[in-house]
């Protein structure tokens, strides 16, 4: 249930990044009925608790992610990090650092490239040891 709010949340993140203009409710909507009500509440929490505290994630993804510029990532990447960053670190329950990690790789084989599930378990690494 977690994982599918997880990826749902960032197929919203994703999306957001090219048409800001699309209310995330708009977002949410499209998987109404595709989803439990409880995956949903919870990819909801995790979209609104990311844009609230993306200052502080970008910056903490920023300072760990040596040689790489935050709008340089992959816009998946990033918004993996994203939502791994912030269960870490700001949301209300707070994930285990390697549970967060885990779960941030495995989305990652899923949705992006076969390097992206290193590149993203080396960031988190660094930031959960922050």
């Amino acid at each position: 249930m977690r994982r599918q709010a997880r990826e749902v949340a960032l197929q919203i993140l994703f999306q957001s990044e090219f048409a800001p203009q699309i209310s995330i409710s708009t977002f949410l909507e499209v998987y109404e009925g595709t989803i439990n009500d409880e995956s949903l509440k919870y990819a909801n929490l995790l979209v609104e608790g990311t844009h609230q505290m993306k200052e502080k994630i970008d910056s903490l993804i920023q300072s760990h992610a040596q040689h790489w510029k935050i709008d340089r990532m992959a816009t998946v990447d990033r918004n993996i990090l994203r939502i791994a960053v912030y269960e870490m670190k700001f949301a209300k329950e707070i994930l285990k650092p390697h549970m967060a990690i885990n779960e941030a790789v495995e989305i990652a084989k899923k949705f992006s490239t076969e390097d992206s599930s290193s590149f993203i378990n080396g960031v988190l690494d660094q930031v959960s040891k922050s």
